[in-house]
């Protein structure tokens, strides 16, 4: 699939659908990164003036005119809604965009270097938990390959903190890493090994040494 030109005609609907309403229209995800593969998800972003309980059928009328339904997920919003979101989220959101009709610029405003930093430690909690879960309760190894995809975002994040670059895409960002950061990212990206143990031990020290080391 094209996507291009998939997204433009996305767009083309959404604003034939809701006119002047429409604030941005973007695209996330592994295909915005150039990551796709053919079973990715299309991860579409679709913010309006405000979202109203009418937009929904509106909105899914247009979905359901387009090829590759199955395919669609993504995030809808009132600008307001946006804007007021909290900042360490609004951090991601933002880098994560690539807008297609409209901008995010006004998001700029609305986070800081101390916001990048609250999202790398809540991303490390995140992952150490569920790590910590899956170790002793789950023991799924499936679940364990996910957290570790998963840390794709907190060491891109991590690394804007300690350089001030945001690194869109995974197989930009690893030859940027060395240590312990390149080698979760690696696992991440296929690369691992060891036993579910280690890998789950790996994953939970450097979760654990992360929350320290941003700890305000």
């Amino acid at each position: 699939m094209e996507i291009k030109a998939w997204m433009d005609a996305f767009a083309a609907a959404v604003r034939q659908a809701f006119g002047a309403r429409v604030y941005c229209i973007g695209l996330q995800g592994s295909r915005a990164r150039g990551e796709a593969t053919a079973d990715s998800d299309i991860d579409v972003v679709e913010i309006l003036d405000e979202w109203r309980e009418a937009d929904w059928p509106r909105y899914e009328a247009v979905l359901d005119s387009l090829p590759k339904r199955d395919k669609v997920c993504g995030f809808v919003s009132g600008r307001r809604e946006l804007i007021a979101w909290e900042s360490s989220e609004l951090f991601g959101f933002y880098y994560d965009t690539v807008p297609w009709y409209g901008d995010l610029e006004e998001l700029k405003t609305r986070f800081h270097m101390a916001d990048a930093r609250r999202a790398v430690r809540i991303g490390a909690c995140g992952i150490y938990h569920a790590c910590a879960h899956n170790r002793l309760h789950e023991k799924d190894p499936a679940m364990l390959r996910e957290l570790y995809k998963s840390a794709f975002f907190t060491l891109r994040v991590d690394y804007f903190c300690r350089t001030g670059e945001f690194i869109r895409r995974k197989s930009e960002l690893l030859p940027l890493l060395d240590g312990e950061a390149r080698a979760i990212l690696a696992a991440g990206m296929g690369d691992a090994d060891g036993s579910f143990a280690e890998q789950s031990q790996r994953l939970l020290e450097w979760a654990g040494r992360l929350i320290q080391t941003y700890t305000e």
